[in-house]
């Protein structure tokens, strides 16, 4: 389906700083966001094994990342800096 929407400028520009952050165009960007409004509304009406299939299909179209190494997620990564 194809939906046209007509967007002021200042909101367009916002949507557009929001995709970039994101490493996302902004078509995929608005569709994300469409998607998390009906996702989040399907969320009280759903079964629980609906909600984690959709819970799944959804995240399948992330972006993967890498995993945190261990001293990444380690005690002593959180307390390092100058002030230690």
């Amino acid at each position: 389906m194809t939906v046209t929407l007509k967007i002021k400028p200042e909101i367009e520009a916002g949507l557009l700083t929001q995709a970039k952050a994101r490493g996302m165009s902004l078509e995929d960007y608005v569709l994300s966001v469409v998607e998390g409004a009906v996702f989040v509304k399907a969320h009280e009406t759903l079964s629980a094994e609906e909600r984690a299939a959709a819970f799944e299909a959804w995240s399948a179209g992330h972006r993967p990342t890498p995993p945190l190494s261990d001293y990444a997620v380690s005690r002593e990564s959180m307390y390092e800096g100058p002030d230690h």
